[in-house]
């Protein structure tokens, strides 16, 4: 098989820079792919071993040891980050200083500084996911186009050789189908990847948002609300 005139090696050999190019580029897609999914599939994991911890802060005995048992290093805990957020909202709007925040009542000022917390570990939570929902939607047509290039240039050996030869066409076909595979290969994972990933994010932001729902009782009456219901976005 190493002498092979229609192998992987030959066809590389045999095709042209465009081709050459669109290989080049669906495999760069495919490493940047994987690397997204890899690294996203990581921190959710991690996150989802924080999310239990906040049990442990309820237990805790002052809100300080119960934020104390939320810290990790990094910094990087979004349960951490809306507590610790809440905190500061309801301690800046009960300090009485007199400007515009004061002017904001209490539910209103700890909603929106909750809700903003909550956005800002959403927006951490889906980074890289544009980059996989734009690999999984292009690379298929980048195939496609190698797939496309390669007929053409099946047509154009044809037409100079003037005879419809097996030797003459197997080379380019060969070619296209290999980059509509290539296509697929990378799109296929970047989506899978994607849909699961957005799916593991939605569950972490339901979390989140029952914690806030629970900090924001506590901040208004000094008792957590207590929720039997699942944990989805609201």
């Amino acid at each position: 098989m190493e002498n092979n005139p229609y192998g992987i090696m030959a066809l590389w050999n045999q095709g042209g820079w465009i081709i050459k190019f669109v290989a080049l580029l669906l495999l760069v897609m495919s490493v940047a792919s994987w690397t997204i999914i890899a690294w996203r599939a990581w921190r959710a994991w991690k996150l989802y071993g924080l999310s239990k911890e906040v049990a442990a802060f309820w237990k805790a005995p002052t809100f300080a040891k119960g934020l104390e048992s939320l810290k990790t290093v990094p910094d990087d805990n979004p349960f951490h980050a809306l507590a610790a957020d809440g905190l500061q909202a309801a301690s800046l709007h009960q300090a009485g200083e007199q400007n515009l925040q004061s002017k904001i009542g209490l539910p209103e000022w700890l909603t929106e500084s909750l809700r903003g917390s909550i956005d800002d570990s959403t927006a951490k939570m889906q980074s890289g996911l544009s980059v996989l929902a734009s690999i999984g939607a292009t690379a298929p047509f980048i195939g496609l186009f190698g797939t496309v290039w390669g007929i053409y240039h099946a047509l154009v050996s044809i037409g100079i050789s003037g005879q419809a030869s097996i030797d003459k066409i197997a080379g380019p076909v060969g070619e296209s189908l290999i980059m509509t595979a290539l296509g697929l290969a990378v799109a296929i994972p970047a989506v899978l990847g994607y849909n699961a990933l957005i799916r593991i994010n939605r569950r972490l932001v339901g979390q989140l948002n029952r914690f806030a729902r629970q900090l924001y009782a506590y901040f208004l009456t000094g008792t957590p609300a207590v929720s039997n219901t699942s944990d989805k976005e609201a």
